[in-house]
């Protein structure tokens, strides 16, 4: 009976971890897409530093980080280092997408996590499902089609977002195990709006004083950051960082979602087939997981 009640509740864990990141990615694209839009008035670079900012605002002030115990020199560290990771990945994120679609960028991007995936694979089951993501990646963006109908440099941009991100699962998952996750978030955010900030107001400037601008900034990083990273940092104390990252492989599909119904993108019948497949990758990979 307790091995049962073990079993059942593990399971639970891990149903609760997978609802969470869901959430996480529908916002985060949701929000990515608003991003997009503000890009002529302030640039990449404001709309991140308005981003991680308002972010760092809001989750500093609902956890209010400085409250616990200090903190070592190690654990300061990762925490740094899982803030940095954040903003750096920001900021190459909103480059690459100024030169590419939403879905194809963020369809490039996830090659740093399915790498990360991959590294820490052990078994042929993970590496199946695997195999099942990357065949969705490449009907939403085919790999032949990037030397004639993508941008170069957008290209690289969201290929070194993807390692970053990579970093970022690899760090948050070190955090998680200890700090408070709630603390967590709010001085890995702190730490992402400095490395940013500088950005944002050397090539946005006055703009970032725009009201509306302000307003859709804010916007922004409640979808974008505080709730979706928030999220996340909790499903990292309940997921390994090998079975986050296949079932981030729904972040194209989420992606190509919000560049429909925010853009006005259309969804080719590529796009639909590579829903399917990341979907039931990600639905393998979680099986997988709630059985161990």
């Amino acid at each position: 009976m307790t091995t049962a009640h073990s079993t059942g509740s593990q399971a639970g864990s891990t149903a609760l971890a997978v609802g969470a990141l869901l959430l996480a990615m529908a916002t985060v694209q949701s929000g990515a897409a608003i991003a997009k839009t503000l890009f002529a008035a302030a640039g990449p670079e404001g709309v991140t530093a308005l981003r991680t900012g308002f972010a760092a605002i809001m989750l500093c002030a609902l956890q209010r980080p400085w409250r616990g115990p200090g903190l070592s020199s190690g654990r300061f560290g990762i925490l740094v280092a899982y803030g940095a990771s954040l903003g750096v990945m920001n900021l190459l994120f909103y480059w690459s997408l100024l030169r590419l679609p939403l879905g194809v960028a963020v369809t490039i991007e996830l090659v740093g996590p399915l790498t990360l995936s991959l590294l820490h694979s052990r078994r042929r089951a993970d590496l199946f499902w695997l195999g099942l993501a990357a065949a969705g990646l490449a009907c939403l963006a085919p790999l032949g089609r990037i030397s004639s109908g993508i941008d170069h440099k957008g290209a690289l941009f969201a290929l070194g977002a993807g390692a970053c991100w990579a970093l970022y699962i690899e760090f948050g998952h070190r955090a998680a195990r200890v700090v408070p996750p709630g603390r967590a978030s709010a001085i890995g955010m702190a730490v992402a709006a400095a490395v940013t900030l500088p950005f944002g107001f050397l090539k946005a400037g006055a703009a970032l004083s725009v009201p509306s601008i302000l307003i859709s900034g804010l916007l922004v990083a409640l979808l974008s950051s505080a709730i979706p990273y928030s999220l996340e940092i909790k499903a990292l104390r309940r997921l390994p960082p090998r079975t986050f990252g296949v079932l981030m492989s729904l972040e194209p599909a989420m992606a190509a979602l919000a560049g429909v119904l925010f853009l006005g993108e259309r969804l080719a019948a590529g796009h639909a087939t590579a829903i399917v497949l990341v979907i039931v990758a990600s639905a393998g990979a979680t099986l997988t997981t709630a059985r161990r």
